[in-house]
């Protein structure tokens, strides 16, 4: 029996959960008369959002989810996904390269990818089209809305939502018409210029256009090579939408051009933001994506979306991480490359209707996914190339029943078949195929128009796979004296149960938002990410990367969200996130009893606190304070990141159609790590002792920008 501990320490997690206990218990006194009402309406307003990654609309309000509006992604200065998510409770990322690129929601996600192919938790869509694993595409230009949403979302993804989803609405053709203009600069070199141009081209076509190049010399120093600019920014967003409606009818078209060309120089031997390398690495990304819907509004409403996206990536490092000549004897010289090609098709159709009893969707769905790798790698005679191709198909369906004026319940489900093939130029092959259901139900009740209770069990699945890499390995590295290797030729399917209890309360006069999510999370035949370090004669190690399923885990928590309009010029917002997340049974290859271990990128705290001010019609200032406990950063190491206090803030002043806007990011430069390790030695300087390294995330950054929306 383990206890649920959180740490609470910190003062921003006690102002949080002060302003839990006196929101709830109606301490806090709101201004309620007619003339702060009306300057309440001028002035501030809670924003009423409509979540689009559901079935159905009413399915927002049976899960915990994060959103992220065009305003909030303003006050950041955001220009991509990993800018947003310290907000969001219980959302934590991982680097390793030019952005954070791997996501975890719940402690449940990826933390890095290199030869296997990404077997992903936590879904990406833009407008639908499926980018899972590629979050480095994830720009915020012309973005109307970000959603995070929370827990299995097999019903709606399948086998690729084990953890949650992460969907981008961009703004559509006919939202927004006229002209919008951003043009900014930061420091570290930075700059950015936007434009997105809406017009009608008749009574029932539209057409849009957003293109945005932003660059930076980025945060880190090279102080062998001399330069400031080794793990630069170079991010082009190119988007072409059209939009046509006639009568019941509507069709939406868009093409997407995403191009990334970042460096990666991103640890140092001296755990610092100076690095040595002499052959810094890159980070690079090409997608070519195109969508096209149709949908039918009736009785009966029809969807059906086709959409496709090709995309090229290049990930490299330096993997000494020093110069030739740093350790004359010791030290060693290696670079490390992996080019990617992806290609993925799909096709969704679904049908909506309501009867008497109440509201119901049901659909089908296919998509194939292509990925062809080579490596290219120092200690290889030869480039290692490989192939895997996924085909899936699937039917899913949900239905909510009307018990009563007050209560409802629902019912969901997914099967989808997911057949696999891969082969290499090591001489591993094989075809695998899983069939796997998830799905979803609950009872939602409203005791009043102002409260919402519910309380729900979804199930999400993810699929196994080949341990490629190992296999490869194993007589490369003269593994086959270790006995029993033979049972981590394949990995199995992972399955998570999970138990919800919401209540969502907004007042009578709209002043006061809360959202309130209980959960508690069983994994079994968890997949987690182990690797073999195997010294090599110069000093250097060899990594090995596997999958294996640990016999069970448990994630249990808390979500609450708040905002709140204390005055007609006041806005405050809350986040916090409790979480628990360790192994119950589990014992590595090497016999390493982790039974009872925090699982990795599992912070038992998160939280933040927004203040926003709006003193006149043309001036607008805004502090946040976020807060995330420590960390361990791997199963293998006991390395930890530190925990992290960061405070953001801006002030827009507005005049017609115009904006200037100074903000900052981590406006105290605390230090913190994004991606750590800790089972190796990298420094020849100190005869390769074993050692934590990190990589820290972004320091200080502020920065002017100058926007126009006609």
């Amino acid at each position: 029996m383990h206890e649920l501990r959180f740490a609470t320490q910190s003062p921003l997690i006690k102002m949080s959960v002060a302003l839990i206990v006196l929101i709830s218990s109606g301490l806090l006194a709101l201004p309620n008369t007619a003339a702060e009402l009306a300057q309440a309406g001028d002035k501030l307003q809670l924003e009423e959002t409509l979540v689009t990654a559901v079935l159905l609309a009413s399915h927002a309000d049976q899960q915990s989810i994060t959103v992220f509006t065009r305003e909030a992604i303003r006050a950041r200065g955001g220009q991509h996904l990993e800018d947003l998510l310290s907000a969001a409770p219980n959302v934590n990322a991982s680097s390793g390269a030019s952005r954070s690129r791997f996501v975890q929601i719940r402690g449940i996600g990826e933390r890095s990818q290199f030869i296997e192919p990404v077997n992903a938790s936590v879904a990406l869509l833009m407008d639908g089209i499926d980018l899972t694993g590629l979050a480095g595409a994830a720009t915020l230009w012309d973005v109307s809305q970000v959603e995070i949403l929370r827990g299995p979302q097999g019903t709606l993804m399948g086998a690729n939502a084990l953890a949650g989803l992460i969907n981008f609405s961009t703004t559509a053709a006919d939202d927004r018409q006229g002209l919008s203009l951003s043009a900014g600069i930061e420091n570290y070199g930075g700059y950015h210029m936007g434009v997105a141009a809406g017009t009608s081209v008749s009574a029932s076509t539209s057409l849009r256009l957003a293109v945005k190049h932003y660059a930076s010399d980025g945060f880190i120093d090279n102080v062998w090579l001399n330069r400031d600019d080794t793990n630069h920014r170079e991010e082009l967003s190119v988007r072409l939408s059209g939009a046509w409606t006639r009568e019941q009818h509507r069709v939406d078209a868009a093409y997407y051009y995403i191009d990334i060309d970042n460096g990666y120089d991103g640890f140092s031997l001296d755990n610092s933001r100076d690095t040595l390398s002499d052959q810094p690495g890159r980070d690079a990304l090409q997608t070519h994506a195109g969508r096209l819907l149709w949908q039918r509004e009736a009785d009966i409403t029809a969807t059906v979306q086709a959409s496709v996206a090709s995309t090229d990536t290049v990930y490299s490092y330096d993997e000494d991480w020093a110069y030739v000549g740093i350790a004359p004897g010791w030290e060693y010289s290696s670079f490390d490359q992996y080019q990617r090609d992806r290609d993925m098709q799909s096709i969704e159709a679904r049908l909506e209707g309501n009867n008497a009893i109440g509201s119901w969707v049901t659909g089908v769905y296919w998509r194939r996914e292509a990925e062809s790798l080579a490596r290219q790698y120092t200690y290889l005679n030869s480039p290692f190339t490989s192939e895997f191709d996924i085909d899936t198909a699937a039917i899913f369906g949900q239905v909510d029943i009307a018990l009563s004026d007050r209560l409802s319940g629902y019912m969901g489900g997914r099967i989808e078949e997911r057949r696999s093939d891969y082969a290499d130029n090591a001489s591993v092959s094989d075809h695998f195929s899983d069939t796997l259901w998830s799905g979803r139900a609950g009872i939602e009740w409203r005791p009043a128009d102002e409260h919402l209770l519910h309380v729900g069990v979804s199930r999400g699945v993810r699929g196994g796979g080949v341990n490629a890499n190992l296999l490869a390995s194993v007589e490369a590295n003269a593994l086959d004296d270790i006995p029993a290797w033979g049972r981590f030729y394949r990995f199995d399917a992972e399955a998570l149960t999970s138990v919800e209890l919401g209540w969502h309360w907004r007042s009578a006069d709209n002043r006061l938002n809360s959202q309130l999510t209980l959960f508690a999370m069983t994994r079994d035949e968890q997949q987690v990410k182990q690797s073999l370090t195997i010294p090599r004669t110069d000093g250097s190690t060899a990594f090995i990367e596997y999958t294996d399923n640990a016999a069970s885990g448990h994630n249990r928590g808390m979500e609450w969200q708040a905002d709140w309009l204390p005055t007609p010029t006041l806005k405050l917002g809350a986040t916090l996130g409790l979480l628990r997340a360790d192994y119950q049974r589990y014992v590595t290859a090497a016999g390493e009893d982790l039974s009872g271990r925090a699982q990795p990128q599992a912070p038992n705290t998160m939280g933040s606190l927004t203040f926003a001010w709006i003193p006149t019609s043309s001036l607008t200032a805004g502090l946040e304070f976020t807060y995330m406990d420590d960390f361990f950063f791997s199963d293998r190491h006991d390395t930890r990141a530190v925990k992290r206090e960061l405070v953001n803030g801006h002030i827009d002043w507005r005049q017609g159609n115009w904006r200037l806007s100074l903000w900052g990011r981590n406006l105290l430069n605390d230090d913190y790590t994004v991606r750590g390790f800790g089972s190796f030695g990298n420094d020849p300087r100190k005869e390769y002792v074993v050692e934590p390294y990190y990589q820290f995330g972004e320091p200080r950054v502020f920065g002017l920008t100058l926007t126009y929306d006609s």
